[in-house]
């Protein structure tokens, strides 16, 4: 298979928040109501296009659905059940997680208040989670994988950080290696500043 770009993303959260349902929602367009829990590792695949900079990306991307052993993906969709207060207390402890085990400090990640088709049911009011989300400069999004809602678009922005950071890193590493370190950090930082979207 033709891409330009292999880029691994990982959907964590704490067990039956429905991690599986929203990935085969976004692969494959169907909504399963019951999945066991997921043993070891699994994930699913999808190819994108993308547009940057006036150029379009085949973008193959690998979404990983683990029970907590995968650690090196580029991206994170972090998963709490908006019917369920224990899994949103948890989140703290999975971005801590992430920031300990991911390639980077600063984890590009995604927050998601998922079942939100579950309104009778909700635990968690949205006011709350934003602010979290915006104390700890995350994007978030309520999503349902029973309906769609926001499943593409968690993504999207997700892989919008992903290239955004890898796009930045070749051209830091360019800039420094042509001796003009201290005006690229400046640079980025501006651009940085101008383009973080915290929905």
């Amino acid at each position: 298979m033709d891409y330009d770009y292999l880029i691994k993303l990982l959907c964590v959260g704490d067990s039956g928040v429905g991690k599986t349902s929203f990935l085969y929602k976004y692969t494959d367009g169907v909504f399963h109501t019951q999945f066991i829990s997921t043993v070891g590792i699994d994930f699913r695949e999808k190819t994108v296009i993308y547009q940057q900079n006036g150029r379009q990306h085949r973008i193959h991307l690998q979404l990983w659905d683990t029970a907590g052993q995968e650690r090196d993906a580029m991206g994170f969709l972090l998963l709490f059940d908006l019917t369920n207060e224990a899994s949103f207390l948890e989140v703290r402890n999975w971005i801590e997680q992430l920031k300990t085990h991911s390639l980077s400090d600063d984890p590009d990640i995604v927050l998601c208040g998922h079942k939100c088709d579950l309104q009778e049911k909700r635990l968690v009011n949205q006011n709350r989670a934003r602010e979290f989300a915006k104390n700890h400069n995350l994007a978030y999004l309520e999503t349902s994988a029973k309906t769609g809602q926001n499943i593409d678009r968690a993504i999207d922005i997700l892989l919008d950080r992903v290239m955004y950071r890898m796009e930045h890193s070749v051209e830091y590493a360019m800039l420094c290696a042509s001796g003009r370190r201290r005006q690229s950090l400046q640079k980025l930082q501006a651009r940085q500043e101008r383009k973080i979207c915290t929905c």
